[in-house]
């Protein structure tokens, strides 16, 4: 799939619109079919059998919190809201498409789960874990755990018209809006007791270090208020994705170096120099999908230019010769070669992106190379899903297949996203 990258001169901040470019090579056509193909095979006859096969417990309800590499469950692990919301996600998605009563059936457990299990009937929102027999354990309410709620529900909705789950998705969305949204500086705080009072930095955060605001709670509130928007579109959700949409343009994403800061003070004072290359390339085509939602013709303009910076920055500094995409960096280059699972999905998409918005060849060999990346080193032949971790010489390491994190939602995002991205480019659909 090489032979794309002398086909035709980058056209890198040549333009933030979507120009028609010149016709592909035959084999690039080609090579999108066979994504398509590929793409559609690892979802249904890979990702989603695996957690339909091996992730719900049907004595006590709910998914195991902890399968093990070997696969041995671990029955009385913690479940995490996070988990839970992330399937509710995949398999509304994939009903959605699909009509499968089986993805169906699936989607519902996982409402069942969320809404039985982790919301709190008290005082609102979402705790990050619960026992295995469903009592509170983690019962603190994190922005990141609260807008996967959000994300889920609202699909759950587009895909089933059920008017209650949209009630749970809004009734999660006001109290983030409430309890998280910073008045003074904009964005959003990380982390609250059971009942809403902010956690000092004192205390360990959940998506890193201990800091007032992330970059990855950010992200995934946004991905999260672009679905609810597609459900809901109502004018003060609108406003407020419209602030996060700016704070991600002038405060999230640096200008110099095109690489998001990953955690700030309230303020928005950096306290970290360290580069997500997963994060900056799942950023670059999410921004671009939630501008396109708000439906601002300016707006858009600005979040395709970001997206290809972010790109083109990440395809330079973090992407190894097979086509995986790094773990970590910093203004010196890679610190952790190490993979996982995430950015390697991530990566297929937003090089993908990158090429629909600039038509530079370079992009669509990236997105077919971390692809046939994945086909090779991170699909599990023998248990299902994908491998979670490969060291620094992309060998595989012995990490569990099922965690709070370790889910369904990024490979199979990635798919879907694949199959309709590469049919628009084909003029045959998703």
């Amino acid at each position: 799939m090489l032979f794309l990258l002398s086909c035709l001169p980058s056209v890198i901040g040549a333009t933030a619109t979507e120009q028609p470019g010149p016709p592909r090579p035959a084999e690039a056509d080609a090579s999108l079919r066979k994504l398509v193909a590929e793409a559609g095979k690892e979802l249904r006859g890979d990702i989603l059998p695996f957690w339909l096969g091996h992730a719900r417990d049907r004595e006590r309800g709910g998914f195991y919190g902890y399968i093990d590499s070997d696969m041995t469950i671990r029955k009385d692990a913690p479940r995490g809201s996070l988990l839970t919301s992330r399937i509710l996600w995949t398999f509304s998605a994939a009903y959605l498409r699909y009509r499968d009563p089986a993805y169906l059936e699936m989607a519902s457990w996982a409402r069942r789960d969320l809404v039985d299990r982790f919301l709190d009937k008290s005082n609102g929102g979402l705790f990050w874990t619960v026992s295995a027999d469903g009592q509170p354990m983690d019962p603190r309410k994190q922005t990141y755990g609260q807008v996967f709620g959000i994300y889920g529900l609202a699909e759950y909705y587009r895909a089933t018209g059920d008017a209650e789950a949209l009630a749970q998705a809004v009734g999660l969305y006001r109290a983030v809006e409430e309890h998280a949204h910073d008045p003074v500086n904009g964005g959003y705080f990380e982390a609250f007791t059971r009942t809403w009072d902010r956690l000092d930095d004192t205390k360990p955060e959940i998506v890193g270090p201990s800091s007032e605001k992330s970059q990855n709670t950010h992200i995934h509130i946004l991905e999260a208020y672009t679905n609810l928007l597609r459900a809901w579109p109502d004018p003060g959700l609108r406003r407020n994705q419209r602030e996060l949409m700016e704070l991600m343009l002038t405060r999230i994403v640096n200008p110099n170096t095109h690489h998001l800061v990953l955690f700030m003070r309230d303020d928005w004072t950096p306290t970290s120099h360290g580069v997500s290359y997963g994060h900056d390339i799942e950023l670059s085509w999410l921004i671009v999908e939630a501008a396109r939602v708000l439906g601002d013709p300016a707006l858009l303009a600005r979040a395709r230019a970001t997206s290809l910076a972010m790109a083109e920055a990440t395809l330079a500094q973090g992407v190894d010769k097979w086509g995986g995409v790094c773990n970590e960096g910093d203004s010196s280059g890679v610190t952790d070669a190490g993979k996982e699972w995430w950015p390697q999905a991530e990566g297929a998409t937003g090089f993908l992106n990158a090429y629909q918005l600039s038509g530079d060849p370079r992009f669509l060999a990236a997105s077919l190379r971390t692809w046939d990346f994945i086909e090779e080193r991170f699909v599990d032949r023998a248990n299902g899903d994908w491998y979670q971790t490969l060291d620094s010489h992309n060998v595989v390491q012995p990490r569990p297949k099922v965690t709070v994190w370790k889910c369904p939602y990024h490979n199979s995002r990635s798919c879907m996203e694949l199959i309709d991205r590469a049919g628009e480019l084909l003029g045959t659909g998703g």
